[in-house]
């Protein structure tokens, strides 16, 4: 039982009991908050601080737009992310599957794909594609997943501007994944074979992102930005940076010994007399 100077916890209680009862279903949305106020006769405020109890029970998430959605019930498979990258075998489109896509499965879509020429205003990504910032870059914007899931990932890509010039056939891969990208890069630009790095960091999200990404402001992204290099070259030809929620993904690191770590441990062991 609550005490009775907080009401919101007694109410976070009525509403997870509600929740798990099944009142509102995985996905559907909570009342409207000025609603659930007149119910339970408490301000709105008491009706934020009950939902952000809700919140960090994982139970529902406030959306912006959207209204206060439920989680509880929800599928949200956590895929391990290694670091091989795969020739991608799904679909009719060549190329490669970068960790935390399955080679074998098909995703779709969650916001219409965008394509063309943007200026690269981002001095970090500006400066891992070896251009100055403001830089014209072909880019493409998509929201991807698994067609059964909520939206994974947001994907920005950008391509070298003397690669495009070089290699017009990236413009017509528009809604396909990047990784169709670098197969005419490596066999029509004579950048074959490609090598990647990737740099990796936790972040919120902005509120773009969020609403892309149908998670709140308070959920934590990892943000990933990969850098392609040519074979031929070395020098950069495309960075892509991937956004995704904190709940759905974790990194897999194998460790390797250093060659300092290789012999065992000598005996320390010594002899008392």
């Amino acid at each position: 039982m609550a005490r009775e100077d907080s009401p919101y916890l007694t109410i976070a209680a009525d509403l997870e009991r509600r929740i798990k009862d099944g009142e509102w279903p995985a996905g559907g949305k909570l009342p409207h908050r000025v609603d659930l106020a007149r119910h339970y006769e408490v301000t709105r405020t008491t009706i934020d601080n009950a939902v952000g109890v809700l919140e960090g029970k994982g139970l529902a998430w406030a959306l912006p737009r959207r209204g206060t959605v439920i989680r509880y019930g929800m599928t949200r498979q956590r895929r391990p992310r290694g670091n091989l990258v795969k020739r991608n075998s799904a679909g009719d489109e060549r190329g490669y599957s970068f960790p935390s896509a399955s080679g074998t499965e098909v995703w779709r879509h969650h916001v219409t794909p965008t394509s063309g020429e943007a200026p690269l205003d981002d001095p970090r990504l500006a400066r891992f594609l070896g251009v100055p910032e403001g830089t014209p870059v072909f880019r493409r914007h998509r929201v991807t997943g698994p067609a059964t899931e909520p939206p994974f990932q947001i994907s920005d890509s950008w391509i070298h501007p003397d690669v495009a010039a070089a290699v017009p056939e990236v413009a017509t891969t528009q809604s396909g994944p990047v990784s169709s990208w670098l197969y005419y890069v490596e066999t029509k630009g004579g950048h074959w074979p490609l090598s990647w790095m990737e740099w990796h960091r936790a972040r919120l999200p902005s509120t773009e992102e969020a609403g892309e990404l149908e998670i709140p402001l308070s959920v934590p992204v990892l943000e990933i930005v990969r850098v392609g290099r040519s074979g031929s070259t070395g020098k950069p030809v495309e960075v892509t940076m991937q956004v995704i929620p904190s709940d759905r993904v974790e990194t897999v690191q194998v460790l390797e010994r250093d060659e300092s770590a290789q012999a065992s441990w000598p005996d320390d062991t010594t002899d008392a007399n």
